[in-house]
């Protein structure tokens, strides 16, 4: 028994190095990390978050082409960032599962992906889940919303029911955005988002 248990040892703990954690989340009112980091784009273009930035501000999504939970949120997820576009809020959508570049989530399976939902915002390659990592961010779709000034004003889900459109009671990324848009302070500042783990190696 104790041959079997030192034999998996090696295995038990690769395992647990393979599952690396984010760092704590972003806290509200921090400046966009890495702003001039450029990340490939779908469109073939480097783009950082410093050109996507609009002059109300920025919304940073983490995402992906493989999670349910993403799925579930497709038709939210085009609404909420064409609201943010036509308000002159930048958009920019990041894919950090790094550890499924094979299984789904590679660069062609993005502009894929994109090109059947008509995204009209970037959506880049987090290469090594660097920007995850500076972020916190652990799930897929987590939101960060950034003022004028580059500063998070709201953190977390898009809304509350990740089931479906039709259940959702409160949409806390739409109503960030109009709060912000009106000068007020934003209500609820963080929620906790419901969706798959991101992917790091």
């Amino acid at each position: 028994m104790k041959k079997i248990f030192l034999s998996a040892f090696p295995v038990m703990v690769a395992g647990l190095f393979a599952l690396k954690p984010a760092g704590d989340p972003l806290p509200i009112g921090s400046s966009i990390p890495g702003p001039e980091v450029k990340m490939k784009d779908i469109s073939g273009k480097e783009v950082a978050f410093n050109d996507a930035m609009k002059k109300s501000g920025l919304l940073v999504m983490f995402s992906c082409n493989t999670c349910p939970i993403v799925h579930k949120y497709e038709s939210r997820t085009v609404e909420v960032c064409k609201k943010a576009l036509d308000n002159n809020i930048g958009v920019i959508l990041l894919n950090s599962n790094e550890a499924t570049r094979n299984e789904g989530d590679s660069y062609n399976d993005m502009k894929g992906y994109a090109g059947r939902l008509g995204y009209a915002w970037s959506y880049v390659v987090d290469n090594n889940s660097a920007m995850a990592d500076k972020f916190g961010a652990t799930r897929t779709p987590e939101a960060f919303l950034f003022d004028k000034e580059g500063k998070l004003v709201y953190h977390g889900a898009i809304d509350d029911n990740a089931n479906g459109p039709d259940e959702v009671t409160r949409k806390h990324l739409s109503i960030a955005i109009d709060e912000l848009l009106s000068g007020k302070n934003v209500s609820v500042k963080n929620t906790r988002s419901v969706g798959c783990s991101i992917k790091r190696l």
